[in-house]
């Protein structure tokens, strides 16, 4: 079970990058796809407050990948060096294009920078999936530079799953930016975006399909996993959330559709953790490519800790964006005698949270077993909760 924690994390990363990190992607690729200049600058300012900490998860995922399961990372890391290469150039150019955009003084130059930064948005997305088709079709062994640098990311398999990860990041973007416009009140722009979301969801749709054609003659072994147990329930999740999103979108729910849509990245992203289990790599398992327990009690204890610390600054960022409220928060008044009872009750969360983080590090590191260290596990994940809510009380309540 300690194994697999580490992996879990990682998991969860990928799923928010996919979804948060997509969207952003995404945006800047309907940029460059229209002569609109509101939308150019809807979808531009849409994602300023928040593009920058959407990358902060595969940060998050590279650190936990390469510290509690190093021999995967290597493998992965030399095989695929060049899709992997590709897609840091299209994050670098993307985060660059952002940043010089509010300096550009004419129409031509700011056509440019959105051109650049489009296609670097279509790139990276691409790349990173053709990576992970890569991985999911067995082309990447276990060793430094053990496969082929292209045929392990330009393949059948590898080419689709790239191409689904590049609709699925236009398509969130389209939904994001049309919620977005509805909370603007600006109904000329919502019916832009609506279109757009309806159009690039169903050709996920079409991909997804089609994705699953091309795996059965490219990646039987995986394909076989896919359409039974454990995998054949989260894909068929992934299909009714994915009908359910573009029925949102079609009846204009746009921020239910977000959440949705959310959970039909998710659902695939863990149909195709249960299709490859337990290996990882060809040949090597979970267990086996797993750090020795001292490193991944210390990955568990760090991401828990630190996700209590960020995780309530993260959630009140999106809270504020996602309402329209950003900068123009107030205090909210206490009625009297609250402001005793509400101080003791946080101090209170914040005493239990210190106590549960003592008792899941004592567990995992002093205790042996594999019940103390389950009960130490719930014991840091308890923390994380009451951590949250002694933090961000305000976002609790």
């Amino acid at each position: 079970m300690l194994q697999t924690i580490p992996l879990v994390f990682v998991l969860i990363g990928l799923t928010l990058y996919v979804v948060l990190g997509g969207a952003d992607f995404g945006a800047a690729a309907w940029q460059a796809t229209t002569r609109d200049e509101r939308l150019r600058a809807h979808a531009h300012d849409s994602m300023a407050p928040v593009w920058e900490a959407n990358h902060v998860w595969l940060i998050f995922v590279l650190t936990v990948l390469w510290t509690a399961y190093p021999e995967v990372f290597g493998s992965i890391a030399s095989t695929l060096s060049v899709a992997l290469f590709l897609a840091g150039i299209g994050i670098i150019v993307r985060g660059f294009a952002y940043a010089v955009r509010s300096g550009a003084s004419t129409p031509r130059q700011v056509r440019g920078v959105d051109t650049a930064s489009a296609i670097s948005s279509v790139l990276t997305p691409f790349a990173l999936g053709a990576a992970a088709g890569g991985i999911a079709s067995g082309r990447v062994p276990v060793g430094n530079a053990a496969g082929d640098l292209w045929s392990s990311w330009l393949n059948p398999t590898s080419i689709v799953v790239g191409a689904l990860a590049v609709a699925f990041s236009v398509y969130l973007a389209a939904v994001f930016l049309a919620a977005d416009a509805a909370r603007a009140d600006e109904p000329e722009l919502v019916a832009a975006c609506r279109t757009r979301a309806l159009a690039a969801g169903s050709v996920a749709g079409v991909l997804a399909v089609v994705g699953l054609v091309v795996l059965r003659g490219d990646a039987r072994p995986l394909f076989d996993d896919l359409v039974s147990g454990g995998g054949l329930a989260a894909i068929i999740v992934s299909a009714l959330f994915g009908v359910g999103a573009l029925a949102l979108v079609a009846r204009g729910r746009y921020e239910p559709s977000r959440y949705v849509a959310a959970v039909a990245v998710a659902a695939t992203i863990a149909g195709w953790a249960l299709a490859q289990q337990p290996d990882i790599l060809p040949g090597l398992t979970i267990q086996r490519a797993a750090a020795p327990d001292d490193t991944l009690v210390a990955v568990i204890v760090a991401v828990l800790g630190g996700g209590a610390i960020l995780f309530p600054s993260l959630v009140l960022l999106f809270r504020l964006t996602l309402g329209g409220m950003l900068g123009h928060g107030e205090p909210a008044d206490l009625a009297p005698g609250r402001g005793v009872a509400v101080a003791f009750r946080e101090g209170l969360l914040a005493r239990a949270a210190v106590a549960l983080l003592i008792a899941g590090f004592g567990l995992l590191t002093v205790a042996g077993g594999a019940v103390p260290h389950a009960l130490g596990v719930a014991s840091l994940l308890a923390f994380v909760v009451t951590g949250f809510l002694a933090a961000a009380p305000a976002l609790a309540r």
